[in-house]
C-alpha cells in the first residue's frame, strides 16, 4: 500500500519498489468528477477548439455566448486548464513553465535535420473519448518521423513522461532533445535523464507553437482523425 506521507521514500520511488505507475494512483473512476453539465462542456469547447486553436479562453468564452452557450471565461479557464489546452497564436502567457525549473535555450533554428536520432521531440495532447479524456506524450525522431514510444496518464503529473523516456534511452539516445517549456519536461528528474547521458536539451520560446511542429502535427492527426473515428465505431 502507498504510504504518500512517508518521508523516507517518494511516491515515484515507492511506485518503482512496487512496479507500478504513479499515474494510476490518480486516477478518477468515470463520472466521479465529472457530472453531465461539466462533460458536455469539454466535448463542447473540444469540438471549438479542434476547428479554433487560435481562441484564447477569452475569444472562446465570447465566441460560445453567440452560439447560444451560457458560459463565463472562468468556465473556459477550467476547460482549458483540465484539457491541457493554449491557444496556439503568438503571444504572451502561451507557456507556463514552473519558475523554479532550468530553461534550456531553444538550440534548433536554422538546424539541417539530416540523419536519425539526430534530433527527439515530444509533446503532450489529450484524447477526448466517450466517458472522458486521457493525456498522450510521445516522443518522435525528426527525421524519420518515427514515433519512438507513447505513453497515456489520467493526470498531467511528470510521471508518465519520465517513464517514457526512460524506456526509450535505455534502447538508444539522441543528440539534441527538445521540448516546450511545460513543467513535465524542465523538471529536474525529466532533464536530469537527457543530462546523465550527455543529449544536449532545447525547449521552445515562449509564443513559439510551430517550434517543436514535428510533433504537434501526429497529435493533431490522432485526436481530430484517427481516435473520434475508433470512439464513434465503439472500439475505444
Amino acid at each position: 500500500m502507498l504510504d504518500k506521507n512517508c518521508v523516507e521514500l517518494s511516491l515515484r520511488h515507492q511506485c518503482k519498489l512496487l512496479g507500478i505507475s504513479r499515474s494510476g494512483i490518480y486516477y478518477n473512476p468515470p463520472g466521479e468528477a465529472l457530472n453531465d453539465d461539466k462533460l458536455s462542456l469539454l466535448r463542447v469547447v473540444d469540438e471549438i477548439y479542434t476547428r479554433h486553436p487560435s481562441f484564447g479562453t477569452r475569444q472562446m468564452a465570447s465566441y460560445m455566448r453567440t452560439q447560444g452557450y451560457a458560459v463565463e471565461r472562468e468556465q473556459i479557464r477550467w476547460v482549458y486548464k483540465r484539457l491541457g489546452l493554449r491557444s496556439l497564436a503568438p503571444g504572451p502567457h502561451t507557456s507556463r513553465p514552473n519558475p523554479e525549473h532550468v530553461i534550456y535555450p531553444y538550440l534548433l533554428r536554422g538546424v539541417a535535420i539530416t540523419r536519425v536520432n539526430q534530433v527527439w521531440s515530444t509533446d503532450i495532447t489529450y484524447i477526448r473519448l466517450q466517458r472522458g479524456f486521457v493525456y498522450l506524450m510521445a516522443i518522435i525522431d525528426w527525421y524519420s518521423r518515427y514515433v519512438l514510444d507513447w505513453q497515456l496518464s489520467t493526470s498531467l503529473a511528470a510521471d508518465f513522461c519520465i517513464e517514457t523516456l526512460e524506456r526509450v534511452l535505455a534502447q538508444s539516445k539522441c543528440e539534441i532533445f527538445n521540448t516546450d517549456q511545460g513543467a513535465q519536461f524542465t523538471s529536474k528528474e525529466f532533464t536530469g535523464l537527457l543530462n546523465a547521458q550527455g543529449i544536449r536539451i532545447s525547449m521552445d520560446g515562449k509564443g513559439r507553437a510551430l517550434d517543436n511542429v514535428f510533433v504537434e502535427r501526429p497529435h493533431q492527426g490522432l485526436r481530430n482523425d484517427r481516435i473520434p473515428a475508433l470512439v464513434y465505431a465503439g472500439k475505444q
